[in-house]
């Protein structure tokens, strides 16, 4: 029986690829699976990729004809995933030796539906520590409880799919797979979704997770219309919450999640292309008017005073029909 499904999407990632599957070569065990998912790749990522569907013990080489997204390349190898536990990693990132081996004893001795995990970013040669927003480690919690509060960071704040492991039961129920087509933010719904739905977790104080941040094949690097996906992503955050028994208590913080990211992204918007940012400025408009307004609100009343402001002017500003739905 396989114990452990590792879901790796690759995608343009030559230069990394070598690193990434040498990391899971340091992690294989005789139960251990790891489903290499190829996104249509156009460069040399494919012949990397068929060499180690040859020599990479567990690998499971999967492709796409046509290039999906992240989020469809996660739900792909979901869906081929045998087993009892399961976990990401990116195709351009790696993990430390025997570190999946150390994660997967940790959800098993605690019996929770599913682990979070701290990870250490680097660009470059500069590396800093990324702690999971939960004070208490190592024991189990309600995944809901640790939605909250509102104005602090939290547990849904800290979105990486990678950095956890999963059990089978939430794969079962489809809380572990991605909304399809999602290019950015595909891991926002997901978050809430899982913390909403799933009734226990723990966060495990264990590093042994790479985050390589500043490739310029990455989304968050490109200013183009793509980037504009996590309003759909976070519309979606916003739609099934207020469906919750608990909305009134979960809202808030939603929104007032909302709300920041618009405004970080308006206030970097030098970065997308002339076009996009226009269209950035419109649908983020539009978005405004479609939150609940009292929680909008209670939101914006509770953001400081650049952000409040920023988003104040917006929510004034005129969106007609046409230009609302691009």
């Amino acid at each position: 029986m396989v114990k452990l499904s590792v879901v790796v999407p690759f995608y343009n990632v030559q230069t990394y690829a070598l690193e990434t599957l040498r990391s899971l070569r340091a992690n294989s065990r005789e139960d251990f699976q790891f489903l290499l998912v190829d996104d249509c790749s156009t460069d040399g990522t494919p012949e990397i990729l068929e060499q180690a569907a040859r020599d990479l013990p567990g690998a499971v080489l999967l492709r796409h004809e046509q290039n999906g997204g992240l989020a469809t390349a996660r739900n792909t190898g979901l869906d081929a995933a045998d087993g009892e536990y399961v976990t990401f990693l990116d195709g351009d990132d790696w993990v430390a030796p025997g570190y999946y081996e150390r994660l997967l004893a940790s959800i098993e001795g605690l019996g929770c539906d599913f682990v979070r995990t701290d990870h250490v970013q680097f660009t470059a040669r500069a590396r800093t520590i990324h702690r999971v927003p939960v004070g208490r480690r190592d024991e189990v919690l309600s995944p809901r409880d640790a939605i909250l509060p509102a104005d602090r960071s939290t547990s849904v704040d800290y979105p990486y799919a990678w950095a956890g492991m999963y059990h089978r039961r939430l794969v079962d129920r489809g809380l572990v797979h991605f909304t399809d087509g999602l290019r950015t933010a595909e891991d926002r719904p997901w978050i809430w979704r899982l913390h909403r739905e799933a009734e226990s977790f723990a966060v495990i104080g264990l590093l042994g997770i790479f985050y390589r941040r500043g490739v310029a094949s990455s989304l968050t690097q490109i200013g183009d219309v793509r980037q504009l996906d996590f309003i759909r992503a976070f519309d979606q955050v916003i739609e099934e919450t207020a469906k919750d028994a608990e909305a009134d208590r979960f809202l808030l913080k939603a929104v007032r999640t909302y709300c920041a990211i618009i405004s970080h992204h308006l206030a970097s918007k030098e970065r997308f292309e002339p076009a996009v940012a226009r269209q950035l400025r419109t649908m983020s408009a539009a978005a405004l008017k479609r939150l609940p307004q009292d929680v909008l609100k209670e939101a914006l009343d509770s953001m400081d005073l650049d952000r409040s402001a920023r988003l104040r002017r917006l929510r004034r500003r005129p969106v007609s029909a046409g230009k609302a739905a691009a």
